[in-house]
């Protein structure tokens, strides 16, 4: 145990802390007898002896999951119109991305009468055609409220695209009002 607690120190002693930095010890009685103690603030320069100096790192990119969104009706020539959009994955639920995006999740009784996301409506069913893997399970109040429905089709409110590790894409059709 001291062996390491020996190494630990030289360690941390041949750290480049900038000169300027003071530092002092603090002890217990110190801060029970004081009401503001101060607390010393270390700065350290870089992280990683490999990074050049002034030049930040780079973040880490954050895997995205693409969005293809069918829509409820076919077109004059029998296609069904597309939409797409992409988020990062695990930070957005599909009702988000679906109004941030502009695409229409609602049908007109649906527009005047959700319940603004709290999953207790019912008039933003989705079916997810493909990708079903790349988002979260069923939650408690989809499984309440669809017990009935197709295990494909999920309540966007409380759809999490992603989980913050995976990408990919998913088809998403938007089910016309009478079908819900």
């Amino acid at each position: 145990m001291a062996a390491t607690s020996s190494s630990a120190a030289v360690a941390l002693a041949s750290l480049p802390f900038p000169a300027s930095t003071s530092y002092s010890r603090v002890s217990a009685r110190s801060l029970r007898s004081t009401r503001s103690p101060r607390v010393p603030t270390i700065r350290c320069s870089s992280a990683s002896p490999n990074l050049s100096s002034g030049a930040p790192a780079p973040a880490p990119a954050k895997p995205q999951i693409e969005l293809e969104f069918v829509g409820p009706k076919p077109e004059a020539d029998g296609s069904y119109p597309v939409d797409r959009a992409a988020a990062a994955s695990g930070e957005k639920l599909l009702r988000d991305v679906m109004n941030e995006n502009k695409i229409e999740l609602y049908a007109a009784y649906g527009k005047v009468m959700n319940c603004g996301g709290g999953g207790s409506c019912g008039t933003c069913i989705v079916e997810i055609l493909d990708g079903k893997e790349v988002l979260n399970e069923r939650t408690n109040t989809e499984n309440r409220y669809l017990k009935k429905k197709p295990e494909s089709w999920r309540l966007a409110c409380q759809t999490i695209v992603g989980n913050k590790e995976n990408s990919g894409k998913v088809v998403v059709q938007r089910l016309p009002q009478w079908k819900k």
